[in-house]
């Protein structure tokens, strides 16, 4: 079924819609109810919103392809429009983008003096030629070292990088680093983060901090606990931080540094610094700050950001040591960051940027074959309409930021980009219904933004995948990412074009699997039936070919090994044999993101599941002239 053989899955006038397919490929209507609470939270668009929105094009292409509002573009013999180049220089535009015109972000003057944004995309993401690599999947906060403080840090993601070049590998993808609020509870999900802009502080190495001074006794007390606490661990690291903080020289030429490269981040800096300040003041929810703190551009912000000015400072610093030490952790190898899907409704993006998202609805996933009961992620949605009024800033400067300084991006359920299922407030996951997006628009800003930090881009494109979207990806070079859990095809028929993977974070390890315990961590902590988990895992241990001397592990990974793609992946978790997944959907009382790698980052180069692993997927991506 496709959305072209039923009329009645077009969306309507709010983007929603109304009919959907669902995983065992059965027409579903959703609700009155939630079709009317849909478009309240959509809310109607002005009427120039069309007029004012973003031209999103690329160098050859007709101006009149993706044009909207009632000023009709320029037709061939009309006036050329003047635009303003991001670099400041002064171009004309007529009915086709010239082939050389600059990509970049502009402004594009139109005759009444009114101005839209113009962008100017090269429609496809940037990709290494004649290069097919592979590497490890990290859940850095589990990769602890003997020198962690209680949790990976970017120390520790820097020997994991050097540890995995001198193993043949070409990149590392890594759990999203972004920042969560600066207080207690932390919350544990690295994809419900406070802001997709900016990183964790958790995640610091203290020792390469100037002027801090951790103790050993501490560091050995965290690393010893079982789990991953971190509330104790973001006390002890703040407090240390902010000693040296308060002895920092306030002149010299690293002060200087730091003050420059303040400076340059402008003001997405200051209002995220302002927000971690506020948040330790008023809590980190702002909706539920004094009414004049609610306004991030508000004349009481001003005035708390100028009487707090030295723990404004304070959180800026934590950023400038983040890039500092991430830069030292990639170094030259290619890392994949990835991007959640959207943020903590009270956090510092949804602060900033208010007035664009949906506070009535929360982003999730329609019920599957292995979530029956749906999903409900508890991020607020981006309105449509309203990102595009907002000239797509807040996407654009998200992709970018976890782009920076690594090499590559991991969108998470990048369907997203297409349609998402927006979940009402206060309803379940079943309850939820698809709203869609302007994807041409957003797919050619993620390619844009490829091309300009020489990032490859992965699509994480699982569950309930429409018709189209996988071809859309492939034609901007996005990589597809496949599993050996999902996929019905064998191996040798996945697209080149692609990640392969055995599993994810929300999947069973290979040894959790084949030994029952993540049948008996499902049934513990989740409402999914015994029927419903028994099958589940039935089906995914279909996939390993039936090799009795084989080990499991080498089952499912040289199955994933057999797939042409340009990148293999291999978890650390099944690397060492580890059995808990790192998350279990629909949990409420799992420790989930808080279970250690039951190997020291330290110990790894000498682990034989690791060095096995390794000399398996050195074998597939060598090209067949080097191979023995």
């Amino acid at each position: 079924m496709t959305d072209q053989d039923d009329s009645r899955l077009s969306p309507d006038a709010w983007g929603v819609h109304e009919h959907w397919v669902d995983a065992h490929d059965e027409v579903r209507r959703i609700s009155r109810d939630t079709l009317t609470t849909l478009r309240e939270a959509i809310g109607d668009p002005p009427e120039d919103v069309e007029d004012r929105a973003p031209v999103v094009t690329r160098p050859g292409r007709p101006l009149a392809a993706t044009w909207t509002g009632r000023t009709p573009p320029p037709g061939p013999g009309d006036p050329e429009l003047r635009v303003r180049c991001e670099d400041g220089t002064d171009r004309t535009l007529g009915a086709t983008v010239p082939d050389d015109f600059p990509l970049g972000y502009h402004a594009l003057r139109l005759p009444d003096g009114r101005e839209r944004r113009l962008i100017v995309s090269p429609g496809r993401c940037w990709l290494p030629e004649d290069w097919r690599a592979w590497g490890w999947t990290v859940q850095l906060y589990a990769a602890r070292s003997t020198r962690s403080c209680g949790i990976g840090d970017l120390a520790d993601l820097r020997a994991l990088r050097e540890w995995s070049v001198d193993a043949g590998a070409g990149f590392l993808l890594v759990n999203p680093l972004h920042a969560v609020g600066p207080t207690l509870p932390q919350e544990a999900s690295p994809y419900l983060p406070a802001t997709r802009r900016f990183r964790n502080p958790i995640y610091l190495r203290l020792e390469e901090v100037p002027g801090a001074s951790p103790a050993d006794e501490a560091r050995l007390d965290l690393n010893d606990d079982e789990l991953i606490d971190r509330d104790r661990i973001w006390v002890y690291k703040d407090r240390v931080l902010r000693a040296a903080f308060a002895a920092w020289p306030p002149t010299g030429a690293e002060r200087d540094r730091f003050e420059d490269w303040r400076s340059e981040q402008g003001a997405a800096l200051e209002e995220f610094a302002t927000w971690s300040a506020l948040a330790r003041e008023h809590g980190p929810d702002w909706r539920r700050w004094p009414q004049s703190l609610q306004d991030p551009h508000g004349a009481e912000v001003e005035r708390f950001a100028r009487d707090h000015a030295a723990e404004v400072a304070y959180q800026a610093w934590l950023q400038w040591l983040l890039e500092e030490q991430l830069q030292a952790a990639t170094a030259d190898l290619t890392v994949i960051q990835d991007l959640p899907i959207g943020v903590a409704g009270g956090g510092a993006d949804a602060w900033a940027w208010q007035g664009v998202l949906a506070g009535d609805a929360s982003v999730g996933a329609p019920p599957d074959v292995f979530n029956t009961a749906g999903q409900d992620w508890g991020s607020p949605p981006l309105v449509p309409w309203r990102l595009r009024a907002a000239d797509y800033q807040p996407f654009i400067e998200s992709i970018r930021a976890t782009m920076a300084g690594a090499g590559g991006i991991r969108i998470d359920h990048v369907m997203g980009l297409f349609r998402l299922w927006w979940v009402p407030a206060g309803g379940s996951p079943t309850e939820g219904g698809y709203v869609r997006y302007p994807s041409e628009d957003l797919l050619d800003i993620v390619a844009l933004e490829s091309h300009r930090a020489k990032a490859l881009v992965v699509g994480e494109d699982l569950g309930t995948v429409e018709p189209g979207v996988r071809e859309a990806l492939a034609e901007r070079r996005i990589l597809s990412y496949r599993l050996a859990w999902f996929e019905e095809d064998p191996p040798e028929e996945w697209p080149a074009l692609a990640l392969a993977a055995v599993s994810t974070h929300d999947l069973p390890t290979v040894a959790g699997l084949c030994s029952g315990s993540d049948v008996e961590d499902q049934l513990a902590h989740t409402t999914m039936s015994e029927q419903d988990v028994a099958a589940g895992a039935k089906q995914l241990l279909s996939r390993l070919d039936p090799v009795e001397d084989r080990a499991p592990v080498d089952a499912a990974y040289e199955l994933v090994a057999r797939a042409p793609s340009v990148l293999l992946s291999a978890t650390l978790e099944d690397a060492v044999g580890q059995e808990a997944r790192p998350n279990l959907p629909g949990s409420t009382d799992r420790p989930n993101w808080c279970i250690p790698l039951p190997v020291a980052v330290d110990d790894l180069p000498a682990h034989p599941g690791a060095r096995h692993l390794a000399g398996l997927l050195n074998e597939a991506v060598r090209p067949p002239a080097r191979r023995r």
